[in-house]
């Protein structure tokens, strides 16, 4: 079953269209990707399938009748419409030849797609028609194959299960056909390659990218893009289908919530120019983070050879905010959160006014309190209704006690989504998370099926990376888990080449009456030479935040909430959970947020004891047993 972008077909697709979706979907490889009806340089190709085995090819769908057509031959048809009158259009083959010959010369300009010395594209591509309403029998009879080759042509017995001479394997080797030069072999595309070219044509999936400078070829530019980033497919559909109004996403830790939210941003923002969008989280790095996300998406191109040209600003961003929620109160309302109630009663009262938004989209929802959601409520555009919410209830701080449609008055049954495959983490540090999550949280009953809509808790069911297991240490006292920490950061940065950016120290509690932890660290780190920024210093170093910045970075936990590093080191577990926090529960969302904002290595550090400490002995002492039946058994 191949993947289809979008899901499912919209209402105005043709029943000949709908056909095909169909069939592709089912019966073509799951590893093969088909777009309907992308926008690529201003055109719309009906059908684009994209394989490893295949390479890329462009379908044009015609649903026309015997009736419909009136005189025909290579370069244009004579077509008679539904009211009797005769149209000209051009031949469909042509359509599908022009599209593809617009779309590969558009790839050539990849140098990493180019056959090395050449000007040809290092793997093959093909164009063809498909007439739903047509059968072979029809093209015989009436000499069709005379104006379009069979070879670039699907009719609809052959696309047809229903039909008796439906066959799956004729269906593909038809598709297979539709080159003019192409011998089949092992996969021409890898993995890369199929996420370069995503990446070129259809630009909205974009991350980031790091590219050389262009260089002239046989007079002609190439671009060298390299560690290109894809939104996953699932991602990628969701933020395209998303439609109007109001929708919920939920998701477990590492599912590109967040990228789904910006990516949502972005199209907004093309879509509507005239709208005036709000974005919202909760913690001040993630808004620091989440601004830079949205304005490097705006500012990417459709094409990417505007990225040279520096006259090129991208969608316009002036209409889009980005705060954390306390910030947008102050700069905007002029107001404290403890001030919410009496403005929700004024406006009951229809005493006060508020600023309108035509579109609201919420990260972290799950952190936002019932009278904050309800006081956006109000400043939603009623015709528009457009709010985009993304929660993970197992990384809620702040347990929600209304229901939504309470909170913003908004439905959201049958408008919500479910991302449930974790792409953040390796398997190793997603299983790790879950399996303390469960065992310490007071949710359990409420942890079920990610299929079922409404989920409180939704378990991470699948992760594609592999990885070393997390990393347990215990030790005598502070200053020795610093000096592992040190250690160990020397050697990610030396031997595995982790750039100090990508590190993360994060830590629960910052001193208590005996020591300040927070002092220790820095002393540690500033001992061995290592650059590093602490982040929760105060209001102005959170407000100053720059991912990027070329240090290691020191962070609260609850301040690191949607952001991920390469390793994290999470130090002094004992004072987890907090023996002043009241809700336990709360202290186990928190550790389960810290150790998922790891990517690639986690390490957990402690000196002392506690429930979360005991745990990650027990753990110790098990794989202690296992490695012992190893070696003896």
């Amino acid at each position: 079953m191949a993947y289809m972008v979008p899901e499912t077909m919209p209402r105005k697709a043709t029943a000949g269209e709908r056909l095909l979706f169909e069939s592709l979907r089912d019966y073509l490889p799951s590893d093969y990707v088909v777009y309907y009806e992308p926008e690529i340089r201003g055109r719309r190709p009906d059908f684009v399938i994209i394989g490893p085995d295949l390479g890329l090819v462009i379908l044009e769908v015609k649903d026309y009748t015997k009736g419909t057509l009136y005189q025909l031959n290579h370069d244009e048809w004579t077509l008679r419409n539904t009211a009797g009158q005769l149209v000209k259009t051009k031949n469909p083959l042509k359509q599908a030849r022009d599209n593809a010959r617009l779309i590969t010369d558009f790839l050539k300009k990849d140098s990493n797609l180019v056959q090395p010395g050449s000007m040809y594209l290092k793997f093959p591509y093909g164009f063809g028609t498909v007439f739903t309403r047509l059968k072979q029998e029809d093209f015989i009879q009436h000499n069709l194959y005379a104006v379009i080759d069979p070879q670039f042509v699907l009719c609809r017995d052959e696309i047809d299960p229903e039909h008796d001479h439906f066959s799956s394997e004729v269906l593909l080797d038809k598709i297979y056909e539709m080159f003019t030069v192409w011998n089949r072999r092992e996969p021409i595309l890898s993995h890369e390659d199929i996420q370069a070219i995503r990446f070129h044509l259809f630009p909205e999936v974009r991350i980031s990218a790091e590219f050389k400078p262009p260089v002239q070829h046989q007079d002609q530019l190439l671009l060298s893009l390299h560690n290109i980033k894809t939104m996953d497919l699932h991602q990628e559909n969701m933020a395209k289908q998303l439609g109007d109004k109001h929708r919920l996403i939920r998701g477990v830790a590492g599912s590109g919530k967040t990228l789904v939210l910006a990516s949502r941003a972005k199209l907004l923002a093309k879509e509507h120019p005239d709208w005036r969008i709000l974005v919202l989280c909760y913690g001040i790095p993630l808004s620091r983070s989440l601004k830079l996300m949205i304005d490097r998406m705006l500012r990417e191109p459709d094409d990417l050879l505007d990225m040279m040209n520096a006259s090129n600003t991208g969608i316009d961003a002036s209409h889009i905010e980005v705060y954390n929620f306390h910030e947008w109160l102050r700069f905007q309302l002029r107001m404290k959160d403890t001030d919410i109630s009496s403005l929700l009663e004024k406006i009951e009262r229809q005493e006060a006014i508020v600023p309108t938004y035509d579109a609201i989209l919420i990260d972290e929802g799950q952190d936002f309190e019932g009278e904050w959601l309800r006081l956006l409520g109000q400043c939603l555009n009623p015709d528009t209704q457009s709010l985009l919410m993304v929660e993970d209830r197992a990384q809620s701080i702040f347990r929600r006690k209304t229901s939504l449609v309470h909170n913003i008055g908004l439905d959201f049954r049958g408008r919500s989504k479910i991302l449930h495959i974790n792409y953040r983490n390796t398997a190793q540090i997603v299983q790790f998370a879950w399996d303390f999550y469960q065992e310490h949280s007071q949710l359990k009953s409420k942890i079920k099926d990610a299929t079922i809509d409404g989920v409180e808790i939704i378990p991470p069911q699948a992760t594609k990376r592999k990885g070393p297991d997390p990393v347990i240490r215990r030790c005598n006292h502070l200053q020795e888990e610093l000096a592992w920490v040190c250690a160990s950061i020397k050697e990610l940065h030396e031997e595995k080449h982790v750039a100090y950016q990508d590190m993360a120290i994060l830590y629960r509690v910052k001193n208590n009456y005996r020591e300040s932890y927070i002092d220790d660290i820095r002393a540690a780190l500033h001992q061995h030479g290592f650059p590093f920024r602490w982040v929760t210093e105060n209001a102005e170093t959170k407000r100053s935040f720059n991912r990027e910045e070329e240090t290691i970075k020191i962070s609260t936990i609850d301040s690191a909430k949607g952001l991920d590093f390469q390793a994290v080191f999470i130090v002094n577990i004992e004072n987890m959970p907090f023996a002043l926090e009241q809700v336990e529960e709360r202290e186990v969302s928190l550790f389960y947020i810290a150790m998922t904002r790891a990517l690639e290595w986690l390490y957990l550090t402690y000196s002392g004891e506690s429930t979360f400490t005991q745990y990650l002995d027990d753990v110790l002492e098990s794989r202690s047993k296992k490695d012992d039946r190893k070696q003896f058994g």
